[in-house]
C-alpha cells in the first residue's frame, strides 16, 4: 500500500513541474514577442508624404517650361500645379496671399517696382531665362517706313514701359535724358522727331492691338502666345544682353524650404536648358 501511494504522489508531482515548466514557456514566449514587436516598429522607415508646389505661370513660356521640368521634380516626390495668369497683377497679389507658393513670369526690375507699391516682401530666388523684348508691325517692314505721327503702343506698368522707350531711344526713332534708365516715362522723352503718338496699353493687349496701331513693343511671352515669333517677325529686339531674366519669386517664408531648393536646381538644370533652346530656337534665352 505505501509503495502504491509513493507512485502516486511521485506521478503527481512530475505533472505538477510539467505543468508549471510550461506555464513558464508560454510567458517566457509571450513576453519575448511583446519586446520584439516594438523593436520591428521603430526601424521601420516613415512614409513621406508628397509635397504639392502651387505656382503661378504665364502661359507661354513660363508653363511650358514648368510642365518640362514637372517629372524632374516628381522623382523627387514634389508635384506642381501650375496656375496659368495673363496679367502681371495676380500672381503677386496670391503669391503675398499665400495662394502660391510661387510665381514664374516677371523679371527684377518690374518685382522691385511692385515689392515698392505694393509694400510687399517678394523675393527672387533664381533667374531662368531672357526673353529679348521686341517692336512688331502688320502694317510696316522695316522702321524707315514708319510715317510721321504714327501710333507706337508700349507696355503700360513702370518698368516694361521704360524698357520699350529704351529699346525705341536705342533704334533711333525718340531721344531720352537718360537711355539706361529703365523708369522713363514719356515725359523723359527730349526728342520726337517722327511725332510719334505713343499710346500705353496693358501689356496683354499689346497683340490684339496690332492691327489698330502701326507699331507696338511687346514682351516676348505674350508675343509668342498670339503665335509671333521673335527672331523672325520682330522689326527690332534687345540683343542677348538684357538684364531683364525672368526670375523665380517666392516669400520670405518659404524661400529656404526644401521643396523651393529643388525647384530651382530643376529650373536650372540642363534639362530646362535643353527644352529652352529647342523649343524657341533663340526667342527665349537660358540665364543660367
Amino acid at each position: 500500500m505505501k509503495k502504491v501511494l509513493l507512485t502516486f504522489f511521485s506521478l503527481t508531482l512530475v505533472a505538477v513541474l510539467a505543468a508549471c515548466g510550461n506555464n513558464n514557456a508560454s510567458n517566457n514566449a509571450g513576453s519575448s514577442a511583446a519586446t520584439t514587436a516594438p523593436n520591428a516598429e521603430a526601424t521601420s522607415e516613415p512614409t513621406k508624404d508628397p509635397v504639392k508646389l502651387v505656382i503661378g505661370a504665364s502661359p507661354v513660356p513660363h508653363a511650358e517650361i514648368l510642365k518640362a521640368i514637372a517629372p524632374l521634380l516628381e522623382k523627387d516626390g514634389i508635384t506642381l500645379e501650375i496656375k496659368e495668369f495673363t496679367d502681371y497683377i495676380q500672381p503677386n497679389v496670391q503669391l503675398d496671399e499665400k495662394e502660391l507658393d510661387a510665381n514664374f513670369f516677371q523679371h527684377q526690375p518690374y518685382l522691385d517696382d511692385q515689392n515698392k507699391n505694393n509694400k510687399t516682401d517678394l523675393v527672387s530666388v533664381a533667374s531662368v531665362h531672357v526673353e529679348p523684348f521686341g517692336a512688331y508691325s502688320k502694317k510696316i517692314k522695316s522702321i524707315d517706313e514708319l510715317a510721321d505721327g504714327a501710333k507706337v503702343a508700349i507696355p503700360n506698368d513702370a518698368t516694361n514701359g521704360g524698357r520699350a522707350l529704351i529699346l525705341l531711344a536705342k533704334n533711333g526713332l525718340i531721344t531720352l535724358k537718360d537711355d539706361t534708365n529703365i523708369a522713363a516715362t514719356k515725359a523723359d522723352i527730349t526728342e520726337n522727331k517722327k511725332n510719334l503718338d505713343i499710346i500705353e496699353l496693358e501689356a496683354a493687349m499689346l497683340p490684339r492691338q496690332l492691327d489698330e496701331v502701326d507699331l507696338a513693343l511687346i514682351n516676348t511671352n505674350f508675343a509668342l502666345d498670339a503665335g509671333l515669333v521673335p527672331t523672325k517677325d520682330a522689326l527690332f529686339i534687345e540683343g542677348v544682353d538684357s538684364p531683364y531674366a525672368n526670375i523665380l519669386v517666392t516669400r520670405q517664408d518659404n524661400k529656404d524650404s526644401e521643396a523651393i531648393k529643388k525647384l530651382v536646381a530643376a529650373l536650372n538644370s540642363p534639362e530646362a536648358k535643353a527644352f529652352i533652346e529647342e523649343k524657341y530656337e533663340g526667342a527665349i534665352i537660358p540665364a543660367f
